[in-house]
């Protein structure tokens, strides 16, 4: 696994062991960051449910001012810090040990874009997505990778389905606000 493009490039990262990992692929992470490619200058990021902090440091790569990265594993959020010091982007980031709903009843920041990629078949994704709108802004994004079989709505909030992509078993999903769509 490595940076993408940016400051960067070509770093390789860290990852977490086990059969419960699945780190987005170089081709997904690649198709995800040219569909948001001019929103990502200036913009805060949140990775939640981070793992490694893969996309959050991608993001800080190409420009994003800061990142936010949350996930309730200690294994993970270590990871993330050690990937972070290997980039150079620690002092643009946030790295917080919490559950994801924790977090979003308690933050206070707006974020430009939220990527969400929690663990698949829980159910936790759906618990979620309607608490991730009270921290995204109106002209945010909120990109969520889930199995292809998973079911999600069309609109949640006043955020809709702006576009739709499946690659094998997974589908990313990128939802804006309906008056910016």
């Amino acid at each position: 696994m490595r940076v993408i493009t940016g400051e960067a490039r070509g770093r390789k990262l860290l990852t977490l062991e086990g059969a419960d990992v699945r780190p987005t692929t170089d081709k997904v992470k690649e198709a995800i960051f040219s569909a948001i490619q001019f929103d990502i200058q200036g913009r805060k990021f949140l990775d939640l449910f981070a793992g490694s902090g893969q996309m959050g440091i991608e993001a800080l790569s190409r420009g994003a001012e800061s990142a936010v990265f949350v996930d309730s594993s200690r294994k993970a959020v270590d990871i993330v810090r050690k990937n972070l010091n290997n980039t150079g982007f620690y002092d643009r980031a946030k790295v917080l040990h919490t559950d994801s709903l924790s977090f979003l009843n308690m933050n206070s920041e707006m974020f430009d874009i939220v990527y969400l990629d929690p663990p698949y078949g829980t159910g936790v994704l759906q618990e979620v997505l309607p608490a991730v709108l009270e921290n995204v802004k109106k002209t945010g994004i909120i990109i969520v990778e889930n199995p292809e079989k998973e079911e999600i709505l069309q609109n949640y909030g006043d955020f809709t389905l702006d576009r739709q992509k499946h690659y094998g078993k997974i589908k990313i999903s990128m939802y804006r606000h309906k008056d910016y769509v």
